[in-house]
């Protein structure tokens, strides 16, 4: 006779859907959590300094950004987020040193990326590389007075003053370095100081590419070749989705989806530790 094996308080043959649905209904989703940022904490220090974004950073480098698991509304009714459609949005933030996440926050389809500037950890030093979606001048001073650096995509309406221009390389892509002033009637309010606007041509996809930042000490090249490492999170987000059960999710409360979608980080973090 064959032993029955068990793995965490389950047989491994075949597991009724109703049992994992109660397990993560009933379970609260932040012991999985827990889990997840002690696994972040030994990921992170296995990875750090061991990846080469040929880039010559002496800080941590961080990629911000969210992605959409769409539901449906009549077994989610608690996440509304179109007419007819349900979702939950994924907000990460990402070491891009081994692509590790440092920080994750699972809240309503409705919620604006932006304001998920107010709960990220800070750590002083750091660069913080995003897109247009989360230009909030007000949000993006705090973290200049933070002592952190960030890189956003400007807004094609963004009003300005220049101060002064810097010399570049045009055959690099780059088309101007500004040191600049805000000029709009809320965000000269908003963000009081000088920042540094990058202009670069991506000749690879034909794109006009600008870049609002409080780093001045970086080249603007560097600048540019950041926000394109900013990718390394939309690859964990598609890697996720492909390899981890999170679409397909066993409960519909609110606790069931978080749960689901911890142990799917927890299970990413988990074999970036194997792989070390």
């Amino acid at each position: 006779m064959q032993p029955r094996l068990y793995h965490m308080g389950f047989r491994c043959s075949q597991v009724p859907r109703n049992t994992l649905a109660h397990a993560n209904e009933a379970r609260d989703w932040r012991i999985y959590a827990d889990f997840a940022q002690h696994l972040i904490a030994e990921a992170r220090a296995l990875y750090a300094h061991t990846e080469d974004l040929g880039l010559a950073l002496d800080q941590t480098a961080f990629a911000l950004d969210s992605t959409l698991i769409d539901l449906c509304l009549s077994l989610f009714p608690w996440a509304p987020h179109q007419r007819s459609k349900a979702g939950v949005k994924v907000h990460t933030l990402l070491d891009m040193q081994g692509s590790i996440p440092a920080y994750l926050h699972i809240s309503g389809a409705h919620t604006s990326d932006v304001s998920v500037l107010d709960h990220i950890p800070l750590e002083a030093g750091s660069i913080y590389v995003m897109d247009r979606g989360y230009i909030h001048f007000k949000r993006l001073y705090a973290l200049t007075t933070a002592a952190v650096f960030f890189v956003a995509r400007a807004r094609e309406n963004m009003r300005y003053r220049r101060r002064y221009s810097h010399p570049v390389d045009k055959t690099t892509g780059l088309r101007s370095d500004q040191t600049i002033v805000l000029t709009g009637v809320d965000s000269a309010n908003d963000y009081p100081a000088p920042a540094r606007r990058v202009h670069f041509f991506d000749q690879e996809h034909h794109n006009d590419l600008v870049f609002f930042t409080n780093q001045f000490s970086l080249p603007a090249l560097t600048i540019a070749q950041l926000y394109k490492s900013r990718w390394k999170v939309e690859l964990f987000f598609k890697w996720i989705k492909q390899h981890l059960r999170i679409k397909a999710f066993y409960g519909t409360s609110v606790n069931a989806v978080k749960t689901q979608i911890w142990v799917a980080v927890s299970t990413y973090l988990l074999l970036a530790i194997l792989k070390k």
